[in-house]
């Protein structure tokens, strides 16, 4: 029996694979559909398309969805909820790739043999 490249599972366990559909993505995070097409308005979230055309919404996208919905129920408007978590994203891979910088540079230089 030929080995298997890719399982059905493997789809869904990717972050980027847009499993969710509009109406379940709205359910699970507690909002209405309209909230999600505010989130793609403001460009924070852009859903996939089916071929039918319908949104689909993969697990990092409803990550990112819901600390948008965290700031605006704390009362934030929802277009500088957007801004304000597309600076926390960039934020933190500032702060990885400084990581990566500050750890790259500790590492002492092999001697060279001259």
């Amino acid at each position: 029996m030929p080995p298997r490249s890719t399982r059905p599972a493997d789809k869904f366990d990717d972050e980027d694979y847009p499993a969710y559909t509009m109406g379940r993505a709205a359910e699970m995070l507690g909002t209405t559909p309209a909230f999600l097409r505010a989130l793609g308005e403001h460009r924070l979230i852009t859903p996939l398309r089916s071929g039918g055309g319908h949104r689909r919404y993969s697990r990092y996208q409803l990550r990112i969805a819901a600390r948008a919905r965290e700031l605006v129920d704390r009362g934030t408007p929802v277009e500088a909820a957007c801004r304000i978590v597309v600076l926390e994203d960039q934020l933190e891979e500032a702060q990885r790739l400084n990581d990566q910088y500050r750890r790259t540079a500790t590492v002492p230089n092999p001697p060279t043999t001259e």
